[in-house]
This record gives C-alpha cells, structure tokens and sequence, in this order.
C-alpha cells in the first residue's frame, strides 16, 4: 500500500469522525435550545387548575386563592344572602348574566353550581382593583339600602352577592364567573369545567 493511500485512508477517517463528533455536538447543543421552547414547571403550576379545600368555610366567610395570577374569591352564602338576590335584582344593570361572563353551565340567579359557594374571580370590571366583600345588611356611604355584596373602593363600583354589578357605576360588567368543578363535597377545582375529567 503507498503512502498515498494511506494518507487518503486516515484523512476519510478523520473526516468522518470529525462529522460524528460534529453532528453529536449540534445534537447536544440544540436540546437546551429546543427545551426553552417548553413553559417552565412554574408557568405550568400557574396556568393549571388548583384544588381548594372549602370544609373550612364558614357561613358568611370568604376564602381568597391566587389562580392564573388572578384573586379567586370563594364565598359560603347564608340563607339570608341568597334571599337577598331576588331583592336587588331591579336595581342592577345585568341581573341575568347576558352578557358572557359566566360558564354557560351556570345559568341560574346565585351564578353558581351549588347555590351556597359563589365562587368568582375578583377583579372589578372597571379597571381590574379588586372589591371587598361587605356582607353587613344596612345604609353604607355608597348605598342607603345595601343588601350586602361587593364595592371596589378605587372607583365605587358596587356588586351583589352573585358578582353582578348595579346599574350607575363604572364597572359595565359582572364579576367573572371562572371555570370549576367539585370534585367532592370539600373540594373546588378551579380552571376546570365539570363535564372535564383529570
């Protein structure tokens, strides 16, 4: 064998190596890359459904969770809150939640799967402050005859306890209604319409 061949032998030799080695190294750099494409395991937390156990809840007592960046509020009516709806019902600007703030499963006056917990997402309609549950029955500085309900303090919309607004304020829209489920009597899933299965 000449030393011609010899040479042309080992330069394919390295060549070729020189191209596994190569394509190996694309390889491996091109899979940090492509994984950035992915959400982190954070974004993924933040963006699913969340389980809330509601046992706890008292009567009257509203419980806040942080879904999708956003307040949730969870509220356990009383009998006499759930009467109070019918009552302020000519005074408020949506009374029939029409205007697609709701799941369509939630089509009743207390805008809930279980009339007792009202679960909304507690973001005025105005400009995103978020209200305060008033639930005192009695004259307030906004309202001579307040049934109880939501009033945003930045610019004095006012709510019911259904989440619907009052005719007369900067809010032009009730209180959203997210998607959710229960899992069981003490359980709401959050994010998750109920006809969904995980």
């Amino acid at each position: 064998m000449s030393e011609n061949e010899i040479n042309r032998g080992r330069r394919r030799f390295l060549t070729a190596t020189t191209a596994v080695v190569g394509a190996a190294g694309a390889g491996l750099a091109a899979i940090p890359f492509i994984q950035s494409w992915q959400p982190s395991a954070r974004a993924r937390v933040v963006g699913g459904p969340i389980k809330v156990n509601i046992a706890p809840l008292e009567p009257g007592q509203l419980l806040r969770e942080t879904w999708r960046g956003q307040t949730v509020g969870i509220l356990r009516r009383t009998e006499v809150m759930l009467q109070n709806l019918g009552e302020v019902e000519n005074r408020l600007s949506d009374p029939d939640s029409m205007k697609d703030q709701q799941p369509a499963y939630i089509d009743n006056q207390s805008r809930a799967l279980k009339p007792e917990y009202l679960v909304l997402v507690m973001i005025c309609t105005h400009l995103g402050c978020i209200p305060e549950l008033v639930s005192e029955v009695g004259p307030q500085p906004y309202d001579e005859n307040w049934l109880g309900g939501f009033y945003c303090p930045c610019h004095k919309s006012k709510f019911d306890l259904a989440g619907r607004v009052y005719k007369g304020v900067p809010a032009p829209l009730n209180l959203k209604v997210p998607p959710y489920r229960y899992i069981d009597d003490r359980t709401v899933e959050i994010g998750v319409d109920p006809e969904q299965i995980s």
